[in-house]
């Protein structure tokens, strides 16, 4: 055979490959699910041709759907959900729907993560048919063809048609659901005419009955909320952009530093617009992202992600664990969205900055309680101290420690061995403050209030509880020179704090 021939014949088989795997994976991919956590539910995600996202709210909730603006459409079923009451699920919708943008993520991950799936799985399988054509042959395939024109073949073929028929039985229409029963809607249309509606929700259909005053009355909470929630974080984020922050020096880094968000998801839009006012390259997340690190407040760590999973920060980001973050849940989702994980080893920061960081040793629930679990929190705070001491006798000065209670870095301060520790946890700022260490050495110490503005350990809601706190951090060759706080006040409006100079350069050039 030549060689042209046989490079012909390899392009054919090669283009029926490619025609058979995007046919099978199509199939595969709009015949899939993909169970997940999405808006504090656990929730099954389907694609479809529809070109609305519909969402299944269960029993007693309408269902809604918006149009995706493409020609793919995904149906979402909602289950089970940790939600104690209907109105405190009806605003929990509210609020996630006025910052969808980490919901609109988990389900594109999903979606991505089903097509990948398919679309190998079509692939395997798409070399089936063209192994056993080529392993049967062209002598064999000759008489394979001749049978079938026996007319002992006919019978048989007959009867695999009238089983296949029988089993697939297309006579049978079946019985009507209750969601069939029920016609789409507008919003608008849905609640009457005396309910406003905002503009932003303008396409969104539902399908259901309003059967109850009470169900009326939760729908049109829920609009509220929705309202509420838009306009506060959308107006703070607009205002944040206009904020009058330290301008970096040429050979500066300033990284924007959150913690104790609590679940608002709201927030996460303002930080990061504070964080692009002041020229950040990086972002800190020194914990407590939730209330109880349970699968259910996905959706607080996807709207993190969102929020600060592109730009300059998409590289950038460094996180630990706090004490509300209980089991291994939140660690593990922030480490496989691309977030360096903080676990007792010094790493590289941003601008070269040498980083030592842990997770809380403690857990807590939606109490005031503590519960120690394996080492207490004394012994996290002796290692923390150890290994950053360590370094510095090597020549590889630590030049941030992040945790989430700065009280871990108090004994590495305190023997000079660490230039600033950061933290969080008891929701009201302090610092930053002067250590001089025993080694003759200076550090700092900064805690941050809590970002999420919350009052308690969850903080969902249409506005912030208390005032909302955001650190910038700033370093030069690898070391921090400054910081500056920024509070949101429960009313809208923004307090700069000064930029308060750390003093470490003089003393690096005493070294």
């Amino acid at each position: 055979m030549s060689r042209g021939r046989t490079l012909a014949r390899l392009a054919a088989y090669a283009g029926v490959w490619l025609v058979l795997t995007a046919v099978l994976g199509a199939v595969l991919f709009f015949s899939s699910s993909r169970e997940t956590t999405l808006a504090s539910h656990d929730a099954v995600v389907r694609p479809t041709l529809s070109g609305h996202l519909v969402v299944d709210a269960g029993p007693v909730l309408p269902d809604v759907r918006f149009t995706t603006g493409q020609r793919i459409g995904v149906d979402v079923e909602l289950g089970k959900t940790t939600a104690a009451s209907f109105e405190e699920l009806v605003d929990r919708y509210a609020f996630i729907a006025s910052q969808p943008e980490g919901v609109e993520a988990r389900v594109a991950e999903a979606l991505g993560d089903m097509a990948v799936s398919a679309a190998l799985r079509g692939a395997a399988l798409a070399l089936v048919p063209l192994l056993l054509w080529a392993a049967v042959g062209a002598a064999r395939r000759r008489e394979l063809l001749r049978a079938t024109r026996s007319p002992r073949v006919v019978p048989v073929v007959a009867v695999a048609a009238l089983v296949a028929v029988g089993v697939a039985q297309p006579w049978s229409d079946g019985e009507q659901s209750v969601s069939e029963g029920r016609r789409w809607q507008s919003l608008p249309e849905f609640l009457g005419p005396e309910v406003p509606v905002p503009a932003e929700l303008d396409g969104v259909e539902v399908r259901g009955d309003v059967t109850t005053s009470q169900t009326r009355r939760l729908i049109e909470s829920a609009v509220s909320t929705y309202q509420k929630g838009l306009d506060f974080y959308s107006d703070a984020a607009a205002a944040a952009g206009e904020l009058e922050l330290r301008t970096p020096e040429d050979g500066e880094t300033v990284v924007v530093m959150v913690t104790d968000r609590h679940d608002n998801i709201g927030m996460d839009q303002v930080a990061r617009a504070i964080g692009d006012r002041a020229g950040a390259t990086a972002v800190y997340d020194a914990g407590d992202d939730t209330s109880t690190g349970s699968t259910w407040e996905a959706f607080s760590l996807d709207s993190l992600d969102a929020a600060f999973g592109d730009g300059p920060y998409a590289d950038a980001r460094w996180a630990v664990t706090g004490n509300h973050d209980n089991g291994d849940f939140v660690g593990s989702y922030l480490d496989s969205h691309g977030w360096t994980l903080l676990e007792g080893e010094v790493v590289d920061g941003p601008d070269g900055v040498r980083l030592l960081g842990v997770g809380d040793p403690r857990s807590s629930g939606l109490g005031n309680w503590r519960d120690e679990s394996g080492l207490s929190f004394s012994d996290v705070e002796t290692r923390v101290a150890d290994a950053a001491c360590a370094a510095d006798a090597d020549g590889d000065r630590i030049g941030t420690i992040l945790v989430h209670d700065a009280n871990l870095g108090r004994e590495a301060l305190a023997r000079g061995c660490a230039d600033l520790v950061l933290g969080g946890h008891t929701h009201v700022r302090s610092g930053p403050t002067r250590v001089d260490g025993e080694n003759g050495q200076v550090g700092w110490r900064y805690t941050s209030g809590t970002t999420g503005g919350a009052a308690y350990a969850i903080a969902v809601g249409s506005s912030i509880r208390r005032p909302a706190d955001v650190a910038l951090v700033t370093y030069r060759d690898g070391r921090p020179v400054g910081v500056q706080g920024v509070l949101l006040q429960t009313n809208g409006d923004f307090e700069v704090g000064e930029f308060t100079a750390t003093e470490l350069a003089e003393a690096s050039t005493e070294e």
